[in-house]
């Protein structure tokens, strides 16, 4: 018996094994083709030459950056990874959502409660963000609870397409499980029709879109909930054709408060706008990890998200709460993990800016004003 020629033919079988799993669901997972996005997103305003574009000129990448991005991507790519274990919080979840509250589940998965609605925001559950479930950035911490133990929203917004904000298995799981409509920018539809999401939970929306849950028959109390999607200054694309959907923030405005999801964006002059057209916002969302001096327009550094937090609420930094969202859960830039919290922080304390940082599965109150917790220290 040769041992050496059955040891290596098993390892051929293991490898091609490991690779038709690799690849295996790729296709669906990346969604829906441009011909089945394009009907609807022809008739939007930013639509033209078959992609949406930013208002704000913006270059995803810098020209002449690619030798040194490869420099990174070889000497840098563990830069983000704790040096400890991610602690986690069980969720909190009372019997009747809050007027102002929200609750973090890492990166840009949020539940936010405003005014006693619940909306869910770009929940991801999987452990890696990526079209195969063998490849791609991974989970630093677990989620902190499993969907099933949600309780029922109101809402799913999702921001745009890219995996770390819209993943398959999490959105089938949540047809499933909730009843709650997906309210997503144009475009994103055909993705989640792709999926086997009934159409009457599929609500599309350009910049400026505004929807009542009211009028979708959610009503709560007598009360509504208007929704509005958002310019925001990013990009999208989930295979090798970029922009053939759109991207968003968006403004959750009840009767007495007011929210704001920023997803994922550069700084741009739309925050000034959604300031002074839907706020001051109570609580805002915003994202401050994964940036790079590389692609300034398209991810906000943490001075940018003060800023920003600033514009919206209407020039006074000291209104509301500022919650940082898309750092911490999935390796995807070149800095240190918790240097954009640190950052943050620092920025905050010298505008003036009230902040929260939960630790994941944490809910914070913005009238309860937590005492801000260093939690992250001995982490990063």
């Amino acid at each position: 018996m040769n041992v050496k020629k059955i040891l290596g033919a098993a390892a051929g079988v293991l490898g091609v094994a490991w690779v038709v799993r690799a690849v295996w669901d790729i296709p669906s997972a990346i969604g829906a083709s441009m011909s089945a996005i394009q009907p609807y997103a022809s008739g939007a305003a930013s639509y033209r030459d078959r992609q949406f574009h930013n208002t704000e000129a913006s270059s995803q990448i810098i020209a002449g950056s690619a030798l040194s991005l490869l420099y990174s991507a070889l000497t840098r790519r563990n830069a983000g990874q704790p040096r400890g274990v991610i602690p986690l919080e069980t969720p909190e979840v009372p019997a009747e959502a809050a007027d102002i509250a929200v609750t973090w589940y890492g990166h840009a998965s949020a539940l936010v409660e405003v005014d006693g609605y619940r909306i869910l925001t770009d929940p991801v559950w999987s452990e890696r963000v990526s079209p195969s479930s063998m490849v791609g950035p991974t989970r630093m911490h677990p989620v902190p609870t499993p969907l099933s133990e949600l309780p029922p929203v109101d809402a799913v917004i999702i921001s745009h397409d890219h995996y770390d904000h819209l993943d398959k298995a999490t959105v089938r799981e949540l047809v499933l499980s909730q009843a709650a409509p997906f309210l997503v920018p144009i475009g994103i539809g055909a993705h989640l029709r792709h999926w086997g999401v009934p159409e009457h939970r599929i609500i599309e929306l350009d910049w400026g879109g505004s929807i009542s849950l009211a009028a979708l028959g959610r009503e709560r109390d007598g009360t509504d909930l208007v929704i509005t999607c958002t310019e925001a200054r990013h990009f999208s694309g989930r295979g090798l054709v970029r922009n053939t959907t759109l991207w968003a923030s968006w403004s959750i405005v009840g009767p007495t408060r007011r929210a704001y999801f920023g997803g994922d964006t550069g700084y741009t002059k739309a925050f000034a706008e959604a300031g002074a057209a839907l706020g001051p916002f109570d609580l805002t969302l915003l994202p401050i990890g994964a940036y790079d001096d590389r692609w300034p327009d398209v991810h906000m550094n943490p001075e940018e998200a003060v800023r920003a937090h600033g514009d919206l609420c209407v020039g006074d930094p000291g209104h509301g709460m500022l919650v940082p969202i898309h750092w911490a859960t999935f390796n995807l830039a070149f800095h240190g993990w918790s240097e954009p919290v640190r950052r943050m922080v620092e920025a905050a304390r010298a505008a003036g800016t009230a902040i929260a940082v939960p630790m994941p599965g944490q809910r914070v109150d913005p009238d309860g004003r937590p005492a801000r917790d260093s939690w992250w220290e001995d982490i990063g």
